[in-house]
């Protein structure tokens, strides 16, 4: 029996429609995750970032596309706690707000969150508790979208290429020492009721590896002092960790473990970025007040 237009389109958009992300796969390893997907998969994504730095045009894209999956996956995670966000709404807001950012700065994306705001909770208005779920969803456009217009800021500045690299590479360095120190000799918790596995020693080793790659990028690629590269590579670690342990509080509230399941040994996109988020403004602030742009 042949299915109408409208039934495959329904059928289409049940299978798009966010739900809750399933339990991952219990990994054996001590490190935590399967090493042998994980690491094929960062060189990957650090290859895709990589190439779209050739022009930052395609970097912009790319983050429209990265923070697009993220609040789909966020929509998802949510619903597990109960909330139905307008997600079509927000998708449109955050799309417009990182476009404008690019083409008119970060005035103009602050003005776009909150018009985006008004319509999400004007458009759940008749729904049960659909002003909650606005809320909800503000929530998420505002951790996902609106921090994520400094990362298309910083696109601007001078020797965007280095500077964007900069700003990924820091974080991703945090992650990698904090994790590598913590499974070798980790032994004291930083809050073991929130991440039981982010340890003191993990942390001081994330220190050191972004004072290394402060070291390189800033101080010796785009010729920053002395005294920015300890900024940038004494706030990385602090910012990152925050990022962290505020997705691992959200996840335990809502009664998740991963985000999402896109990325092999990662999980989702929000697992993969939650670090470098909130490195994003603190990077764009340091950037231009080190380049004299403010």
């Amino acid at each position: 029996m042949k299915t109408s237009l409208a039934e495959q389109g329904t059928r289409i958009f049940a299978c798009l429609a966010p739900r809750p992300p399933e339990p991952p796969k219990e990994s054996a390893s001590r490190a935590g995750r399967n090493l042998w997907l994980a690491v094929p998969t960062a060189i990957v994504l650090l290859a895709i970032l990589g190439l779209s730095l050739i022009r930052m045009e395609l970097f912009v894209g790319l983050v429209v596309i990265a923070l697009g999956i993220a609040l789909w996956e966020m929509a998802g995670a949510l619903k597990a706690g109960q909330f139905t966000i307008p997600l079509g709404p927000l998708l449109i807001g955050q799309c417009i707000m990182l476009i404008a950012t690019w083409n008119r700065g970060l005035d103009a994306a602050i003005l776009i969150y909150f018009l985006t705001c008004a319509v999400a909770i004007v458009w759940n208005a008749r729904r049960p508790m659909g002003v909650t779920d606005a809320i909800a969803g503000c929530f998420a456009l505002g951790w996902l979208g609106l921090i994520g217009n400094f990362a298309v800021a910083m696109a601007a500045m001078p020797n965007s290429a280095l500077v964007i690299l900069t700003f990924i590479l820091l974080p991703v360095a945090n992650d990698t020492g904090g994790w590598l120190v913590g499974i070798l000799v980790g032994r004291h918790p930083i809050a073991p009721s929130i991440s039981p596995k982010k340890s003191w020693e993990g942390f001081a080793g994330s220190t050191v590896a972004t004072l290394l790659v402060a070291w390189l990028m800033c101080g010796h690629l785009l010729g920053m002092e002395w005294y920015w590269v300890i900024a940038f590579g004494v706030t990385t670690p602090i910012f990152a960790t925050a990022g962290d342990f505020a997705e691992s509080l959200l996840k335990r509230d809502l009664g998740v473990k991963d985000m999402g399941s896109l990325f092999p040994g990662h999980g989702g996109m929000l697992d993969r970025i939650d670090s470098i988020l909130f490195c994003a403004p603190v990077c764009y602030f340091l950037f231009a007040f080190g380049f004299g742009l403010f």
